[in-house]
């Protein structure tokens, strides 16, 4: 496995506060502003049948980068409280990326 490989982790949740997280994350992404290693890109997708059902695809630019995150005490943090939000526990799926096409 080639370790420059792109990498994704997929934080499927549900939430009847989501203001309250997105501001959370708002916070963590002043804190985290001009980290190496950190996220390079995060999407927020609401299900529109269950708007309570929330999935963010966060992309790292590789494997070693998402562990040095997920092992940062400021986002062990961050994951608590975000957590606490939750009307379930979030549940977390790792993805490397075997293509990434872009449409224009």
């Amino acid at each position: 496995m080639d370790a420059a490989m792109k990498f994704v982790q997929i934080v499927d949740f549900e939430t009847d506060r989501f203001d309250e997280m997105r501001a959370l994350a708002e916070e963590a992404d002043k804190r985290m502003a001009g980290r190496d290693g950190g996220p390079t890109h995060r999407l927020v997708l609401r299900d529109r049948s269950k708007p309570g059902h929330v999935l963010v695809v966060i992309e790292f630019d590789s494997y070693e980068d998402a562990m040095r995150n997920s092992n940062d005490p400021g986002t062990t943090e961050f994951a608590q409280q975000m957590a606490a939000l939750c009307t379930r526990p979030p549940s977390f799926t790792d993805c490397d990326v075997l293509d990434m096409t872009e449409f224009k």
